[in-house]
Formats: structure tokens, sequence, C-alpha cells
């Protein structure tokens, strides 16, 4: 879900960024954002994601392939970090999830067996889901490639943005704002989904551009503490508490402002949380992340990529070795080596 504070987010304190400037800079993806944008967006008419023959699910492993491709190109050095055993605190919200989407599938082949083609769409991307196929299958693709997978214990966000602080990566990348509540210095947005994009549940498009968020100016721009900018979180509701119902993020940075902690503004509003703020506000300051892994750009195995998507998920064959040469050529364009095993 992520936390919602995209509205109290000053625009002087996002700088609008291309993928170019962030060119021979490392960052830290959220693997679960990533594949879920990929299983989501990457559909079919009626809302079926991609399968192989087999008919397995092929949609993150085309987004995967492709988008990391050309983050390579530019030079971005891309690593994933993929999520561990959830906090306690969040096993409601990871079931009320899991409930949601069932029911969303069973909305799904409603409609498309009554053939409400657009609302099947709809529910179709309600309903994705990860599984262990998806998540193993993705990191053996990452691995080929030569892409450096970090394994959280714990929340991969938290992770990430522990990886960054280390100076381990420049940024975290992730479509959900809690990178910065976990202490990311920088956070990076819509890295995997640059482009033209369809709003939902309406015919028009935006594009999509990256977006860098730095949290110092962040702070500065709401006078704000790290912790504080946590409490506002907590007021609106967050994966391990469901907040205070009306308030919204506006509300809650003014409860803020106002009283300097959730617990004060708590007691002005006579409310109680399920959960005591203390105990949310610690998972985001001191969350259970490693020092132990190693972040390593290797040779991309190119027959073995190769393998894997064509020979064994029915991938086109003319398009991965296009990818691949389009790689090759414009590394040794803008790195001056002489192949692509020099540049990892």
């Amino acid at each position: 879900m992520g936390v919602k504070i995209r509205e109290i987010i000053p625009e002087n304190a996002v700088e609008k960024v291309t993928l170019e400037s962030l060119g021979g800079k490392a960052i830290a993806l959220d693997a679960y954002n990533a594949l879920y944008q990929f299983i989501t967006i990457i559909r079919g008419q009626d809302g079926r994601p991609l399968m192989d023959r087999r008919g397995r699910i092929t949609s993150h492993l085309s987004g995967l392939f492709f988008r990391t491709i050309n983050l390579l190109k530019i030079g971005i050095k891309p690593l994933f970090v993929y999520d561990g055993r959830p906090p306690e605190l969040k096993k409601a919200t990871v079931e009320e999830r899991s409930e949601r989407r069932q029911e969303a599938q069973k909305l799904y082949e409603q409609a498309l067996a009554e053939g409400r083609i657009e609302e099947a769409q709809k529910y179709a991307k309600q309903a994705a889901t990860l599984n262990e196929f998806i998540v193993e299958s993705s990191k053996k693709l990452l691995s080929l490639m030569g892409i450096p997978v970090v394994q959280a214990p714990s929340e991969g966000e938290a992770q990430a943005a522990y990886v960054a602080m280390r100076g381990d990566a420049y940024a975290s990348g992730s479509q959900d704002f809690d990178s910065l509540l976990f202490g990311s210095p920088r956070l990076v947005r819509n890295l995997s989904i640059v482009g033209r994009r369809k709003l939902p549940g309406r015919k028009e498009y935006v594009e999509v551009e990256p977006e860098l968020i730095h949290l110092n100016n962040l702070l500065q721009s709401l006078e704000l503490s790290r912790e504080q900018l946590i409490d506002i979180a907590i007021l609106i509701g967050t994966d391990y508490c469901e907040g205070v119902k009306g308030v919204g993020p506006k509300t809650a940075l003014k409860l803020i402002k106002t009283h300097g902690s959730a617990e004060k503004a708590l007691k002005a509003l006579g409310k109680t949380l399920e959960v005591e703020p203390a105990e949310i506000r610690y998972i985001f300051l001191n969350p259970e992340v490693t020092a132990n892994y190693k972040i390593e750009w290797r040779e991309m195995d190119q027959e073995g990529v190769k393998r894997m998507l064509c020979d064994e998920h029915d991938f086109s064959e003319e398009r991965v070795e296009k990818a691949l040469k389009e790689l090759e050529e414009s590394i040794k364009k803008t790195k001056g080596v002489t192949s692509l095993d020099q540049w990892f």
C-alpha cells in the first residue's frame, strides 16, 4: 500500500529528473514494488497477464528484462532488494490484501464471462499477486543478467533505505514513500514506469517522468523532523496500523505541527490506536536490516538469458537479441569499451 503522503510533499521538494541524469548511479530498487507494477500493467486487453505455453505468468519477466536493459543502456546500475519476513504488526494488512485480491479475482472471472472487458481489466489489476514462481524466476533472470540481488531479512524498502544510507546506492527506487520514513537519503519514483500511461478508470494518458526526493530537503520544506514525518504517517495509517478515521495527510500535518507528536495529537483528538505510536515509530527508525550483502555487477550471461526467456518462456528470440544488441552498442558508445563483458 505505502504511506499516502504525496499531497503534503511540496513541489519544491520534488525534483523532476531525466533517466540520463541518473547515469552512473546505483539505485536500490524495491523488487516487490517493481514486480507488482509489471504484473499489474503488462496485460492483454482482456486483463490476462502474459503467459508461456505452460500457462506460467511471464509479465514480470518481460517488464524486468526490457526495463532493466533500458536502465543499463543509460548507465544506471540497478540492484534489486527483495522482501523477507514481514513484521508481526503487518500480518493483518497482509491478510486483508490477500482477501481483497481473492474477491477481485472472482469479480474478474465473472466480468470476463459476461463480456464486460473494461471492468474485467480493472478487476484483473486488483487481483494481481506475487507467488513463489514469480519471485524465484525474477531472481534467476537478474542473476543471469549479472544484476545484484539483496535479500532483506524483513521489509525490502527498509533494506533498500539502509543500502542507500550506507552509501552503497545513490538512492532507493520505489513508488511508495515508505523508503523516506525508513531513512533513505534519496527516493527515485517512476523509475520502472517511465513513459505514456493510462489513468486508472479513464480514457486519458499522462506522461510519467522520474522524480527525485531528497529526504533532508523534504524535512526542511515541511519544517519537520523525520520522527514527525513518521508520526504524520501513523495518524494517516500505515501497513502496521489503520490510523485515525477521517484524518488525511493535510489534517495530519496540521496536527503534528500543532501538537508535535502522534501521542499528543491523539490525546487532543480524544482518539486511540490499536497499536501504540511508539511501536510503529520504532519499526521505521530501527527496522530489521542486514549488512550481510554483496553488491557486484557481473558479466551478463547472454546465452543463459536467451535460453531462459526464449526456450523456457516463449519470448521472441528476435526481440531479446535486439535488446541485448542495443545494450552492447550503447555501452560501447558511452563507456568506450569494446565488449559488454568489460563494462560489467
